[in-house]
């Protein structure tokens, strides 16, 4: 499992990296295209659109691996050993099921915009294509989610596997 996941392991931050590194690139030559040539770039918008939804999209599983994510624990870590892996036991299992419903309920979605065969106006990417990093995202989460909690709560052996 560990050798699974180090060679994964920044799968979904490498591509929101490069994302992310594309559209300040793009941002910066458009600015300098409309305002210093008067050429604006028109299928811009979409572009940036897209980048920004795979960023969103494959940077959570990014956090949920760093542990940047909105928690409220400082509760938790108040109650006993024991009771403290138990609620975290059970945070991650309704974390999951929730994972694998909007999985479920978005990969409906990807094939609903792929069956219409609907494109965007100007650079005519078919839908599915931009939609489909919600349910890749979800199984990157569901992933890194499960590795984490793993070496943190049912096998820690301080190796930094979890880092």
């Amino acid at each position: 499992m560990k050798k699974f996941f180090t060679k994964f392991k920044n799968l979904d931050l490498n591509i929101a990296a490069i994302v992310l590194g594309a559209l300040i690139f793009f941002t910066f030559f458009a600015v300098i295209a409309r305002y210093f040539f008067n050429r604006p770039i028109y299928w811009g918008e979409e572009f940036q659109l897209f980048c920004l939804v795979i960023i969103v999209f494959f940077g959570a599983g990014a956090g949920f691996r760093a542990g940047s994510h909105v928690a409220i624990d400082f509760v938790v870590e108040l109650l006993p050993k024991k009771a403290e892996k138990a609620i975290t036991i059970i945070v991650y299992l309704l974390s999951v099921a929730i994972m694998v419903y909007l999985f479920i309920q978005s990969s409906v979605f990807v094939r609903q915009m792929y069956l219409t065969e609907r494109i965007t106006n100007i650079l005519r990417i078919p839908f599915f294509i931009i939609y489909s990093a919600f349910p890749i995202s979800c199984v990157l989460i569901i992933i890194n989610y499960t590795v984490v909690t793993y070496f943190k709560y049912i096998k820690p052996d301080n190796t930094g596997a979890s880092e």
